[in-house]
């Protein structure tokens, strides 16, 4: 007998029915020679510290650090999963072969061995990979199945992310709640630490510290207007942006009778590419920006698409696909052209084409959609060609959005007009212009104003129609216009289509200068948008798809676990919404603020430890090193905390505590003549 072991029991009678397996029992499905049951939820798990050592139950900073000689797994005590467990057990125990068939990703990996492991499984074992669940897919599956051994850097991986998380969040949360305590209602609030939650807070309480810290500026632009339209004193003239509106008077009147002289016109036909496919990432960024969805609303919405069939495997960190899916482009588009007429469209737009080349058109194959070298264990989220039938209103907003931007990257590129134009002025005041001080030649103001003509719409024909019906989205799905932050290349002003007047060098006539009076703001608050994409970047603020892709490697958290661990922090109060506006609360900035060690709460730092576990899993790092690393770091944080001396009492008057310094520690009543200092490492 082969037994199949899937995720949870919806993808197991999925399975159970291409392998003609329909005769049901308690826990699992039989038949045609196959058994096929499931695990649901995480089984297995890491010890407790207590389960170690009885010592450990203790929250004694004298046990501290924790580091078991060997990690060892234990099955939840949950009634249910023990139930699923033991028959799970037994029916390994009368198998000949097993074929794991566990969610094709390190944790899904993770989970499944721990299982066999626990079961005491000595039987060959064989690993289903696939990224779609229709009945296509998981016999093709069926058909290329792999040794499990191909895997095992992907095993390595996840058990290092678990062990790192166990390590680094037992350690450190003991530490500091003892040492920090902190009250709530009368008892001591947990101080809960962890390798990508904390650094995550960080992120979010620095963001309000430079919002609480900012002071708006007034200041002045100078614009003019010129055949009724509307030019701007170029970037090279920013200094010229003035604080002083009198100087900034002056400097209006001292051209307000000079004439506007065009110095260049420039013309340059640009090409913009569709907006990549979506990588899990993208998707909730795309969902919380348009339809304020949260980023685990969005996990669960695409992951429910994935279990009925509608799109491919959603836990993806990748916005390509591999060469091989090219070929089943074309069913996949007659699959779901009724719901589509964009797909027709793209037909007329072909047949258009070729009447005018002469020459055949296929559909087109473009780098930024197929490369094979950009895919690792799974492709881009795409519909898999199953009709979107029997959806809640919100999976059709999300699957929606998959299928237009999948159906937008087979379109012909957009081709716009960009036109430049930059005029200059001459002040009457020479104390008003630029290089008459220093005794070279007179130069006059320069002002710019930039205009964007469509020329042929191409993929925005399905995107930027798209945009137009959001005001048809549900009420609490209705974006919020003044997250700027959040905006996508496609929804940015400058993309506007604006055309402007014909303009000819030389030319010269009356304008009208003025003053626009605009103050400085303040850095946007974290939405959920941006702030997967600071996880995803390690808090660097990249808008280039490029830089951000070399980015990605030192992110902080996998696609999959980003959701989850914005989630935490609000359940443990440590962060809270506004409309769509993150902030920390009291007891996560103090939190943040406690915390003195810096790779607990850098984000940059802790991406480097991801970047080693990304390299766990491509055979590019040791696990032994990592693991040695793990039990210095662990070890390294626990012996700041206990070397730290702020909040004793002051040895000098008794009286005061001690509080901590840039680089010193001193006395709470240092104000009352208090003498007491001393550096960090006395």
């Amino acid at each position: 007998m082969i037994l199949c072991v899937a995720e949870k029991p919806s993808v197991g009678r999925d399975i159970a029915k291409v392998l003609g397996a329909t005769r049901p029992h308690d826990g699992f499905m039989e038949g045609n020679g196959y058994c096929v049951t499931w695990t649901f939820g995480h089984l297995c798990a890491l010890y407790e510290p207590n389960d170690y050592q009885d010592l450990w139950k203790r929250w004694d900073l004298s046990l501290l650090p924790m580091i078991p000689e060997r990690f060892s797994i234990k099955v939840s005590k949950d009634q249910g999963i023990v139930k699923q467990f033991n028959i799970i057990k037994d029916l390994i125990s009368r198998a000949d072969e097993l074929i794991n068939c566990g969610d094709a990703g390190q944790e899904g990996e993770l989970i499944q061995r721990w299982v066999y492991q626990k079961a005491g499984c000595r039987i060959p074992v064989k690993r289903l990979w696939i990224s779609s669940l229709t009945e296509d897919a998981i016999r093709e599956g069926f058909k290329n199945l792999k040794d499990q051994s191909e895997y095992e850097r992907l095993y390595e991986a996840g058990l290092m992310r678990a062990i790192g998380d166990w390590l680094l969040g037992m350690n450190a949360t003991r530490a500091y709640t003892i040492r920090y305590p902190h009250q709530d209602n009368g008892r001591t609030q947990v101080l809960s630490i962890g390798r990508v939650q904390t650094p995550t807070l960080a992120l979010i309480v620095k963001r309000h510290h430079e919002i609480q810290r900012f002071r708006s500026v007034t200041y002045w632009e100078l614009k003019t207007r010129y055949r009724d339209t509307e030019f701007s004193l170029m970037a090279e003239e920013e200094d010229r942006k003035m604080s002083n509106k009198e100087e900034a008077e002056r400097l209006v009147e001292s051209i307000t009778s000079q004439p506007f002289r065009i110095k260049s016109v420039e013309k340059k036909r640009a090409t913009e590419y569709a907006p990549r496919l979506f990588d899990l990432t993208s998707l909730q960024v795309e969902c919380n920006r348009l339809f304020s969805f949260s980023a685990d609303d969005t996990l669960k919405l695409i992951q429910s698409l994935y279990e009925k069939h509608i799109t491919t495997y959603p836990r993806v960190d990748t916005q390509f696909l591999s060469d091989d899916i090219y070929p089943k482009v074309p069913q996949i588009f007659k699959g779901i052209e009724q719901f589509f007429p964009q797909i027709t469209r793209l037909r007329e737009l072909m047949r258009e084409e070729q009447q005018r080349t002469g020459k055949p058109q296929k559909i087109k194959k473009s780098k930024r959609v197929f490369d094979s070298k950009k895919v690792t264990d799974h492709h881009a989220i795409i519909p898999t060609g199953q009709q979107p039938n029997n959806l809640t209103p919100d999976e059709r907003l999300v699957f929606d959005l998959v299928a237009k931007r999948f159906i937008a990257a087979f379109y012909p590129d957009c081709v716009v007009n960009n036109t430049t134009v930059i005029g200059e002025v001459m002040p009457k005041d020479d104390s008003l212009v630029r290089g008459v001080s220093e005794g070279q030649d007179k130069q006059p103001l320069l002002f710019r104003t930039t205009g964007r003509q469509i020329v042929n719409p191409g993929w925005r024909e399905v995107l930027d129609k798209e945009k137009s019906t959001q005001k048809d989205a549900p009420k609490s799905s209705t974006p919020d216009d003044t997250d700027k932050n959040a905006q996508s290349e496609e929804d940015k002003p400058d993309s506007q289509e604006r055309v402007l007047p014909e303009f000819k060098k030389g030319e010269e006539g009356e304008h009208q200068p003025y003053l626009q009076e605009r103050q400085t703001t303040p850095p946007k608050p974290y939405t959920e948008a941006t702030l997967l994409r600071a996880m995803e970047t390690a808090g660097k603020t990249v808008d280039n798809e490029e830089l951000r892709d070399a980015l990605k490697e030192n992110g902080i958290g996998r696609p999959s676990t980003r959701a989850a661990i914005i989630e935490k922090l609000f359940q443990r109060k440590y962060i809270k919404k506004e409309r769509k506006s993150l902030s920390p609360t009291p007891l996560g900035i103090e939190l943040i603020r406690t915390i003195h060690t810096p790779l607990l709460k850098s984000a940059e730092l802790t991406g480097l430890w991801e970047k080693k576990l990304r390299e766990i899993e491509r055979g590019e790092y040791e696990t032994r090193q990592f693991l040695d690393e793990l039990k210095q770091m662990t070890a390294e944080v626990v012996s700041e905390v206990l070397r730290d001396r702020s909040g004793m009492r002051c040895p000098v008057c008794g009286q005061g505590v001690i509080i901590r310094g840039n680089s010193r520690y001193g006395c709470s009543r240092w104000r009352e003549g208090c003498s007491f200092s001393a550096p960090f490492d006395e």
